[in-house]
């Protein structure tokens, strides 16, 4: 157990030594136009289930919220991902569909890339190409901290740990643990228990000062970690 302990921890306790960005600009102003930024609004959907993989999505601003419903019609949210993520990359890998939908959970600002282009690009640019995969082996690592987190964790230790996920804890491109307004109902989907659980828990964590609600969104301190760390 204690070794599920660590592992489930390890993503928290990290410090990002690499930027996952890239000169977003200098992409946009090189050569081909199978590119394009799109900007979304709070609540407006990217692409749906079901429909052509044809593009990668990297967030140059806001949050996205990656979400599957099933035959009938109960949905489950994956992902919530931000800034210097990319999403949308299964029709690289012979998706033709869009297996799920992506929805801006705040304005968010994308960079739209055809699959075509991306493959090119992945080819051509290796300092490209290496953040991509790093990337990628790094969201691999964290879907199988969660699949651990959903099997051995209490709901509470798996709601802070998610708190502190999307507050960007221990990296650069979030430091103060500041993440957007998400919602009761977006959280209890993702830990997998009930609303009312996470409104306990969530009035819990601000009794106890982890977690601070101002104008801007959710403060997340990293007191909380106490919460995922403790056995």
């Amino acid at each position: 157990m204690k070794a599920t302990t660590q592992l489930i921890n390890v993503n928290l306790k990290r410090k990002s030594k690499q930027k996952l960005a890239f000169d977003v600009q200098a992409f946009r102003d090189s050569a081909g136009v199978a590119r394009k930024v799109v900007e979304y609004r709070r609540s407006e959907k990217i692409y749906s289930q079901g429909d052509p993989a044809t593009s990668v999505m990297y967030i140059q601003k806001g949050g996205v919220k990656l979400s599957v419903v099933n035959q009938v019609g109960k949905e489950a949210v994956v992902a919530i991902l931000g800034p210097n993520d990319f999403f949308g990359e299964g029709g690289m890998a012979g998706q033709l569909v869009r297996m799920g939908t992506a929805t801006a959970v705040v304005p968010a600002t994308l960079l739209v890339i055809e699959k075509n282009e991306m493959i090119r690009v992945l080819h051509a640019e290796h300092t490209f190409s290496d953040r991509f995969v790093s990337y990628m082996l790094s969201r691999n690592i964290r879907i199988e901290e969660d699949l651990v987190d959903q099997l051995f964790n209490s709901s509470e230790k798996r709601l802070a740990r998610t708190l502190l996920l999307l507050a960007r804890y221990g990296t650069e491109e979030q430091p103060n643990g500041v993440l957007p307004k998400v919602s009761q109902e977006t959280l209890s989907e993702m830990i997998g228990t009930t609303r009312s659980r996470v409104n306990f828990f969530m009035n819990k964590f601000r009794k106890l000062g982890f977690i601070q609600y101002n104008n801007g969104g959710l403060q997340v301190h990293k007191s909380l970690l106490s919460v995922v760390l403790h056995e």
